[in-house]
């Protein structure tokens, strides 16, 4: 159980951590498009607000007092820097297509026989920004109706986006990469508190039933010898009765308790599974009976399965004991093995009274039983179905109960190899 605990922390730990990197990462590379895209959007209203040509800065000069040298110019901006330098071509046509104009006066790397290619691209697109191969484009309408074509060149713009994203998704992986292997080291000491209550409490289960057993002895012993004497009574009878029930409880603590110590608490070999289930079913088939129910019972045969028999025996009893206990007056069980996709499957299905959806769940935590079909009268302690989903989990399986009506409760348990 607590390998398991510590697998699942380790997994939430680094989905978590990946998580929270992947969406920083991603934020900081739509942050920086959405940059970019708007840098370029505003260089392009810019050319097509003032007829396909980059506006003039013109460079102010500094005036200086007389006798202090001769005036210096001003810095330009960065940014008009950046626009001044950019590479980009117009194309000016009408309504119906016709190109009229081709300025390619500011880019090198489109000629004449280029155009009509960015022609059609633009016909095809209609009003708006838009990118193609190494360009963002903006399609405007002029004010005497014909239309106007701006290609910039962004090849700068977008290589930075590219390389933001190489850089920033190589390290969020190495991050998550480091951050994994910090976890898996540091787990096992953040686990540490939970191992050590888990270690106390087996103990405690240990120890608590090594001591009950011995009063417990002592007492059925001597109710007995009580009854040699003063001859068979009811009240002697019942306390018998009960200080059986507190054995059968103690050994299924015990029981319990070892069977969650995890992978060193079975021994897996490969056995014959139909078999196996075969001699359990029959040994139940007279305790049914006794019970007033019939046992059907569907192995289909020549199953064999790599797992510990003997915890497979005891979860088949465990399923087949809840049937035969909570199974409605008079009514059949079904008992049935056959092959899952992964594994094998196991299940019992019988009638049962009002059992309520809610209690589906439940019915495998440790003495949970539901008010009317699992009442305390009927001899159970909650704790059978607890050791099965415990037998199924540590052979890589699951079992689950399922009620569509309230009336017929199927237990089903699935174990993989």
């Amino acid at each position: 159980m607590i390998k398991q605990l510590r697998k699942k922390f380790i997994r939430i730990s680094i989905a978590a951590v990946a998580s929270v990197m992947v969406l920083l990462c991603t934020s900081v590379n739509v942050v920086y498009f959405l940059s970019v895209n708007t840098q370029l959007n505003e260089t392009l209203d810019m050319i097509a607000d003032n007829q396909g040509r980059m506006p003039e800065f013109k460079r102010p000069r500094l005036e200086l007092p007389e006798g202090e040298g001769d005036p210096r110019p001003m810095r330009w901006d960065f940014e008009e820097e950046k626009r001044l330098a950019a590479r980009f071509f117009v194309l000016y046509y009408t309504t119906d297509g016709t190109l009229t104009r081709a300025d390619l006066e500011k880019i090198a790397a489109v000629t004449q026989d280029d155009v009509q290619n960015y022609l059609a691209l633009a016909l095809r697109q209609g009003e708006g920004y838009g990118f193609t191969d190494g360009y963002k484009f903006k399609i405007a309408k002029q004010d005497d109706g014909s239309f106007a074509a701006v290609f910039l060149n962004d090849y700068e713009q977008i290589g930075d986006v590219k390389t933001v994203l190489l850089v920033s998704s190589l390290a969020t992986v190495f991050c998550i990469a480091l951050i994994c292997v910090m976890i898996v080291l540091f787990s096992k000491k953040a686990m540490a508190p939970v191992i050590e209550s888990d270690r106390r409490q087996k103990q405690f289960i240990t120890d608590a039933s090594h001591e009950l057993k011995t009063p417990v002895t002592v007492i059925r012993t001597s109710l007995r010898v009580l009854e040699m004497e003063v001859g068979k009574q009811k009240w002697i009878d019942k306390a018998v009765a009960q200080t059986d029930k507190l054995t059968e409880l103690i050994n299924s603590l015990v029981a319990l308790s070892k069977l969650n110590e995890g992978e060193n608490a079975f021994h897996a070999t490969e056995f014959d599974l139909s078999g196996a289930l075969r001699e359990t079913a029959d040994s139940f088939a007279d305790f049914a009976q006794e019970n007033g129910h019939a046992l059907d019972i569907r192995i289909e045969p020549g199953i064999r399965f790599t797992g510990d028999e003997y915890a497979v025996r005891q979860l088949a009893s465990i399923l087949l004991d809840n049937a035969v206990k909570y199974a409605s007056e008079g009514t059949a069980i079904e008992f049935s093995l056959g092959k899952d996709k992964k594994g094998v499957r196991i299940c019992t299905k019988n009638a049962c009274d009002d059992l309520h959806a809610e209690d589906l769940d439940k019915l495998f935590d440790r003495f949970y039983r539901a008010d009317k079909s699992r009442n305390g009268a009927k001899g159970g302690f909650g704790i059978g179905l607890s050791i099965a989903r415990t037998i199924c989990e540590a052979h890589h399986g699951s079992i689950s109960a399922r009620s569509e009506d309230g009336r017929v409760v199927e237990f089903a348990a699935v174990l993989k190899n």
